[in-house]
């Protein structure tokens, strides 16, 4: 099952290009709470889900709206958390220079207010520092996870997605560097763990102006998506809406004013987003030159790492 947020906060089921708005049959059934329809969606999902099953099945080929007339918006509005994933593919440890990874970093978390639609812009906040695109595989929680095993850890997932994790480079804190607004493209939809099978085994593709610049699988992970939500459930209480996203391979390199960034996740779909610059202005932090030293930009020359 594929589950969109669109329009004005609508809910629908993403079937054979079209997208069928189930919203007021949600609005009767999933129990009232705090936060988003999609986060509650998610913490009830068991029960409701014979009745989304039931509405798709009735709908004809033809019901629902194209995909291409809708706003997608990010899959989950409000997550009370992103955990992210610290150097988690071992080729981006070696083209960061990174003495560590996962295992000793655990994680750090991205403000939730750095969430962004897909089709939507990231904004560059300033003109003196270099800000590079990060390709990950995200989970969504569904059911409340506090100190799971890696064999429970599955269990507890409502979707999964595609993200981006914008990244400003430096020696500020990871959290700092990639919690600006905008930096946490998220989408295009969640689809339910038994559509999408196997979370260690998803090919996902960036590229920035129709050029590829990542391209990985997730049975490269260091730690297992399972393994990582594990690790974060016994540190913090994930709840229902919580985003759990892996890391990123290596290719990292720089975005620009005015690049189309593109993230392609198997059996997931298509993320897209533009880049701005309008409005930048000089940094008012002195990380610029530390920290973890990123790749060179990828040449001219290389056509298949092009840089804009």
């Amino acid at each position: 099952m594929r589950i969109a947020r669109f329009d004005d906060d609508r809910v629908g089921l993403v079937r054979d290009g079209r997208v069928l708005d189930v919203t007021d049959h949600l609005g009767t059934l999933v129990a009232p709470g705090r936060g988003s329809l999609v986060r509650r969606l998610a913490r009830d999902f068991t029960e409701i889900r014979p009745m989304l099953e039931r509405l798709g099945a009735k709908a004809g080929a033809s019901t629902g709206l194209p995909v291409d007339e809708v706003r997608l918006r990010c899959p989950v509005p409000d997550p009370t958390k992103i955990v992210a994933a610290p150097v988690n593919y071992r080729d981006h440890q070696a083209e960061m220079n990174e003495a560590f990874h996962v295992s000793a970093l655990g994680f750090f978390l991205k403000s939730p207010s750095s969430l962004l639609d897909p089709d939507g812009t990231v904004r560059l906040p300033y003109l003196d520092r270099r800000f590079d695109h990060e390709a990950e595989f995200a989970l969504v929680v569904g059911r409340r996870a506090s100190h799971v095993t890696p064999e429970e850890a599955l269990d507890h997932v409502f979707g999964y997605t595609g993200l981006m994790d914008i990244t400003m480079r430096g020696g500020e804190d990871r959290s700092t560097r990639k919690s600006f607004d905008t930096f946490t493209p998220m989408g295009p939809w969640l689809v339910t763990p038994d559509e999408l099978g196997s979370p260690e085994d998803v090919g996902l593709e960036l590229s920035v102006n129709g050029a590829l610049r990542q391209k990985a699988n997730t049975r490269d992970l260091i730690w297992s998506a399972a393994r990582f939500l594990a690790y974060a459930s016994t540190v913090t209480v994930l709840e229902p809406g919580d985003v759990i996203t892996t890391g990123t391979p290596a290719g990292v390199a720089p975005i620009r004013d005015g690049d189309t960034v593109e993230l392609v996740v198997d059996r997931i779909g298509r993320l897209t987003v533009d880049v701005t610059a309008e409005g930048a202005v000089p940094c008012p932090t002195g990380g610029e030159g530390r920290g973890p030293v990123p790749p060179a930009a990828p040449s001219s020359g290389d056509a298949s790492h092009e840089t804009p």
